[in-house]
């Protein structure tokens, strides 16, 4: 099936700045062995694929660096670009940069574009600690940080910077764009932009023991950390009856979507119990009016994990968006919708590229 794409806008309503530092020294680089309107209520039209183009020969290779954040470093993949083009990628809770971002960003990067795939803090291969603990402003503050790192990158014009995030990430992305209007475009995958929206649906989704010992391990959690204790560690995703951060039905897809062939198994899938606290207050989409670059909402339609509607509804209140229907749940970008989203997604980035004039060390954002 061929995806819907709707154009949304919303009225314009009357940060988080933390400088990047670039680590050059060679041991800081490792090569990959591998390769202001009225809402109106939107319009349906068909997005045609992008036109059959000879690909450009680039090469596969990229390099692991690390960027400062706060008062340590993340780690990240970059893929060198030549388009002057640069998408920063990040996944949801607990996904590390590899699983949540090998199967578009290779994509991206074979239609020019450089990449910046990124752990946040705590979580992969950055720095900080406790480990394995979601802390909203901090994640804010690294994408910062990714943002000012990618725009001293030599392949990269600052002009020319887009944002990629899914499910957590790609609530993130609208308080990031809402404090950066001068980025070239936004792609939210599958967001979780209203939590007070989707907690209901997810506390369904679990049994009454298993909630409240969720909630048990949640609160012991919270206060063993203000007593500098260790995190209690849930699994991210689980059947229901499980004590786990979600066991909505297409929250079991992750493993199968993201890992298929089982490459990553570093990638530790658990996360600090406290963020079942936290996440029903978390509200990215209320920035929505506030963003000024173009954004394209990817929703899937099936969602049972962050839902559709919040995400349309967002769209709706932002000035200048599009909102791509997929079929398919949570994880449908990954899975039998995969084509559809990447030639979508690729075809927003080179539009709202050639909007900006980029090209490869040009330009400032002043």
């Amino acid at each position: 099936m061929r995806p819907r794409l709707v154009p949304g806008r919303g009225p314009a309503l009357p940060g988080l700045a933390v400088p990047a530092l670039a680590l050059r020294a060679p041991y800081d680089r490792e090569k990959d062995p591998g390769t202001e309107k009225a809402p109106r209520k939107p319009r349906e039209r068909r997005i045609d694929s992008p036109p059959t183009e000879v690909p450009v020969p680039i090469s596969r290779q990229r390099e692991k660096v690390r960027f400062a954040s706060g008062d340590t470093t993340c780690a990240a993949w970059h893929y060198p670009g030549t388009n002057g083009g640069c998408v920063i990628m990040a996944g949801g809770t607990a996904v590390t940069k590899e699983p949540a971002s090998d199967l578009f960003a290779r994509r991206f990067h074979d239609a020019g574009f450089a990449v910046l795939a990124i752990d946040y803090r705590r979580f992969g291969e950055s720095g900080g600690a406790p480990r394995q603990v979601v802390r909203f402003d901090d994640q804010l503050a690294d994408w910062q940080a990714a943002i000012d790192f990618a725009a001293g990158l030599p392949d990269v014009d600052p002009g020319g910077i887009s944002l990629w995030g899914f499910s957590l990430s790609g609530g993130h992305v609208f308080r990031v764009a809402a404090d950066n209007p001068r980025l070239a475009s936004v792609i939210a995958q599958s967001p979780l932009v209203d939590g007070r929206a989707v907690a209901p649906n997810a506390l369904r989704s679990m049994t009454p023991l298993a909630l409240l010992r969720l909630f048990g391990r949640a609160v012991a959690d919270a206060l063993g950390g203000l007593l500098g204790r260790p995190p209690l560690l849930v699994p991210t995703a689980g059947v229901r009856g499980a004590v786990a951060s979600l066991t909505t039905p297409d929250a079991m897809d992750g493993d199968r979507a993201l890992d298929p062939d089982h490459r990553y198994p570093d990638w530790d899938r658990t996360v600090a119990a406290r963020i079942a606290l936290r996440i029903g207050g978390y509200r990215p989409g209320l920035h929505a009016p506030r963003t000024r670059c173009p954004l394209l909402v990817v929703v899937c339609d099936q969602d049972r994990t962050a839902l559709p509607g919040p995400a349309v509804e967002a769209a709706r209140n932002a000035p200048d968006a599009e909102v791509l229907h997929l079929e398919g749940g949570h994880y449908a970008p990954f899975l039998e919708a995969h084509e559809e989203a990447v030639a979508a997604e690729i075809a927003f980035l080179h539009k709202h590229l050639a909007g900006t004039n980029a090209a490869p060390g040009g330009g400032d954002l002043t």
